[in-house]
């Protein structure tokens, strides 16, 4: 589209594609959206249906699977019929929602992450501190997005539909084109939704991981020590895990915006599609992970779903106001017992 506006006589569509290739790509970003969809959801019903499921660390595990399913659902399918067909079908409204809200969607996913590894510091490095209330957690997640669409409705505000011959485009219409605004915007946005709070999760999980891991099990240590000290370590692992997978899925993206401001004769070649709609099935594919990560990392995961309906007990890390699905049990009559433990350990 950069390229179509950039080029003010050539309004021909040539991103025309073979129709066996749409079929594939199709397949490919189907995929996504059925995956997220029944991945995501079932961590929502999950966190919701359990009352001892509805903890701090799990409000924000909450937050980031309803975000990622909102933008499989909402993007990810108009994304793939627009990069396929370079054409826009669904009008001026839904052309500023498309603009909008993948930024504040992926904002409150990425910083429901970091308030994860926050969260994570301070129970580990200073447990005897207070951790938030639920109440505090709520706040913090409307916080979230209330940023997240401030920071987005510059997208929404300058969308606009071009009608070019034979057919409708959605693009932005920035004051100035091409030049710094749309520059500092796409720079700012890198930053605060990518750069930054990858660096304090990684901050925050390497200080975690070092005196989770310098933690030598004594020899004649109780049981329960133990499996605070393991199963401390699966839930750092599988954050982890959770956020370099975000960080390889979102990273072409990024680089595909910031190179545009600087190369936009780039964006009129034909292999641009193509290059365009892998790294959008990346990015779009980052929304269907996490539930499959919780799943293979988390052995109650799969037991909290499929015995939903019996008495068994839910597996949980309780450290204070924390809880995770993970793979051993504090019951409520050794409580104040893992408490202690918890705070002998560092």
């Amino acid at each position: 589209i950069g390229g179509e506006r950039a080029n003010g006589t050539d309004y021909s569509n040539q991103f025309v594609q073979p129709v066996w290739r749409i079929v594939l790509w199709a397949i490919a970003y189907s995929c996504i959206v059925i995956v997220s969809v029944v991945g995501n959801v079932t961590v929502i019903w999950i966190i919701m249906a359990h009352k001892r499921m509805r903890t701090v660390t799990n409000y924000f595990l909450l937050n980031l699977a309803f975000a990622e399913v909102s933008m499989s659902v909402f993007n990810t399918v108009v994304n793939f019929t627009y990069a396929v067909h370079n054409e826009w079908y669904f009008g001026l409204g839904y052309c500023r929602f498309h603009n909008f809200f993948p930024i504040a969607a992926v904002f409150a996913s990425i910083y429901s992450m970091t308030a994860i590894a926050v969260d994570r510091y301070m129970a580990i490095i200073h447990p005897l501190q207070q951790r938030m209330s639920a109440t505090e957690t709520k706040v913090t997640v409307g916080v979230i997005w209330i940023l997240a669409l401030l920071l987005a409705f510059p997208q929404y505000y300058y969308s606009t539909t071009f009608e070019l011959p034979g057919r409708v485009v959605c693009d932005i219409s920035w004051p100035e084109y091409r030049g710094f605004v749309p520059f500092m915007y796409y720079v700012c946005v890198a930053i605060l939704i990518y750069f930054l709070p990858l660096l304090v999760m990684a901050c925050a999980y390497l200080v975690v991981g070092l005196t989770l891991w310098a933690s030598e099990i004594p020899g004649d240590s109780s049981d329960r020590y133990k499996e605070q000290l393991i199963a401390k370590r699966k839930v750092v692992k599988m954050m982890i895990v959770v956020v370099c997978t975000f960080a390889i899925c979102w990273f072409p993206y990024h680089v595909y915006f910031l190179v545009f401001q600087f190369f936009p004769e780039l964006f009129e070649e034909t292999f641009i599609q193509q290059v365009y709609l892998a790294m959008m099935w990346l990015a779009m594919s980052s929304t269907m992970y996490n539930p499959i990560i919780y799943c293979c990392l988390n052995d109650r995961y799969t037991h909290t779903h499929t015995h939903t309906h019996t008495q068994s007990r839910i597996s949980i890390l309780e450290t204070q106001s924390f809880r995770v699905f993970l793979p051993f049990s504090c019951n409520q009559t050794s409580l104040s017992k893992c408490f202690r433990v918890n705070a002998k350990l560092f």
